[in-house]
């Protein structure tokens, strides 16, 4: 980071299970922050086309109403919805990460869609591993989803929900020297009067964290429940037991651990925005590099693998000739696709 920049928080609720009218929403969104002078916005977890609660509600069976439904409304990153997006963030001169439930083929990916201000994609990240239930409909990322993109704003990174309790994963992007964190979340509103680990004061705890250990600025953007939500997925009283409306609790952290924006209303819709000091993280990276003075390699080391991994490899005729021979040293040549 060179300057300072002003950045936009998104704390809303999609439509829910609607493609269409989730992309207008974002479009919205986005208009609103560019208008605001921001020049990044951040979405949450899955925010295309909502966060999955029904796979918390009752069993995989009763679930499978809304699957259909989920998978039709999904993104695919190639279609003219994602384009729309993509225009929108040229026209307004916006950077933009959001969140998606990505659809490639039959297979749906809890995805980060990195787009510059030109419109065009600077990455594209899938969740490694998504949590618990989340495993009965999503599939898993590789070690590509652990990048950090240089941009003319400074080196921008993100993970989504519980990948961040996962501290190697969180150490690869600090070693990347990531100055701004997105950090997609869901809405902490699941279980509430069941488990901590899944309110509010753990999961913003999580994101400050972030923050304090890497020396960068995290932008945690966290999706509300909507009575609309509620009302199509809680259909008895148990249901409404385990979900409640709100739980929007986006933040702007600096290097510090300190708020940079104003908190908003758990159920309160709204954009945070606040100003990021590159200067801030010359002194916390001062104090504290995890990945640099304040490491010790020589006691504890990450090995890291950023390839992508492919289900299908294709095998190049030359080395199929090659392999029938008897040379020993037969060369191997493959393409990943």
């Amino acid at each position: 980071m060179k300057q300072a920049i002003k950045v936009a928080c998104v704390q809303a609720a999609p439509v829910y299970l609607d493609l269409e009218g989730t992309v207008e929403k974002t479009i919205g969104l986005m208009e609103e922050a560019a208008r605001n002078g921001a020049r990044l916005i951040a979405f949450p977890e899955t925010w295309i086309p909502g966060y999955p609660w029904f796979l918390w509600l009752d069993s995989p069976a009763w679930g499978m109403q809304f699957v259909r439904q989920y998978h039709e409304n999904s993104l695919e990153m190639d279609s003219l919805q994602a384009k729309r997006i993509a225009d929108a963030a040229k026209r307004l001169g916006i950077m933009v990460v959001l969140g998606t439930s990505e659809r490639v083929n039959g297979t749906l990916y809890m995805g980060q869609w990195f787009i510059d201000e030109n419109g065009e994609t600077i990455g594209a990240r899938r969740k490694l591993k998504p949590t618990f239930v989340e495993r009965t409909l999503f599939g898993e990322g590789d070690g590509a989803s652990l990048s950090v993109y240089e941009t003319p704003l400074g080196n921008l990174g993100g993970l989504c929900c519980w990948e961040h309790l996962q501290p190697l994963s969180k150490y690869a992007l600090y070693a990347q020297n990531e100055e701004i964190h997105c950090a997609a979340w869901p809405s902490f509103s699941i279980y509430r009067h069941a488990t901590a680990a899944l309110g509010p004061e753990v999961n913003v705890a999580a994101s400050r964290i972030y923050a304090v250990e890497g020396q960068c600025f995290v932008l945690a953007s966290c999706a509300l429940v909507s009575p609309t939500m509620i009302d199509l997925l809680c259909s008895d009283e148990n249901k409404h037991a385990l979900l409640q409306a709100g739980g929007g609790y986006s933040r702007i952290i600096g290097p510090d651990g300190s708020d940079l924006a104003t908190p908003l209303a758990e159920n309160e819709e709204g954009i945070l925005y606040a100003t990021l000091d590159p200067g801030a993280r010359i002194f916390a990276k001062t104090a504290a590099d995890p990945a640099g003075h304040y490491s010790r390699p020589d006691v504890t080391r990450l090995l890291l693998d950023r390839s992508p991994k492919t289900p299908v490899v294709h095998v190049d005729p030359d080395y199929s000739q090659q392999a029938t021979s008897n040379e020993p040293q037969a060369a191997v040549h493959f393409q990943e696709l």
